[in-house]
């Protein structure tokens, strides 16, 4: 079993930058590719970002525009995946989920997932 605990949530203002982290327990997660999701209120869980097993790939929604990047900390073997977010919109107002894949290729499917954290709140607001 793995569990996953994401932290760095808060609320910000329009403009800032933010660091989330996944941290996970129970298995080493180096050869699984890991992603976030996001869940606006109202809206159904969308796709934000991945990062392959080897940390090598990424791949992006298309409304991140270069302003977010998804990175872990293999060599280090923290089990820890990062979203760093810069020039927070409102419209990014929602609670970020981590989440560990079942192969080490990046996912952008929800279905490619197996293990999901509870997530955590990010609220852009002035």
């Amino acid at each position: 079993q793995v569990h996953l605990v994401e932290s760095g949530g808060g609320v910000v203002e329009p403009g800032d930058s933010v660091r989330l982290s996944c941290t996970a327990s129970g298995r080493t997660l180096s050869s699984f590719a890991m992603g976030w999701f996001r869940q606006a209120p109202g809206k159904e869980r969308e796709f934000v970002a991945t990062v392959s097993g080897s940390g090598l790939s990424s791949s992006y929604a298309a409304f991140v525009k270069g302003r977010f990047t998804c990175s872990r900390d293999n060599a280090m073997n923290t089990n820890t995946v990062y979203l760093q977010m810069r020039d927070l919109k409102p419209e990014d107002t929602a609670v970020y989920y981590c989440a560990a894949a079942t192969s080490p290729n990046v996912a952008i499917e929800e279905d490619e997932y197996a293990y999901w954290g509870q997530g955590t709140q990010v609220t852009v607001s002035a």
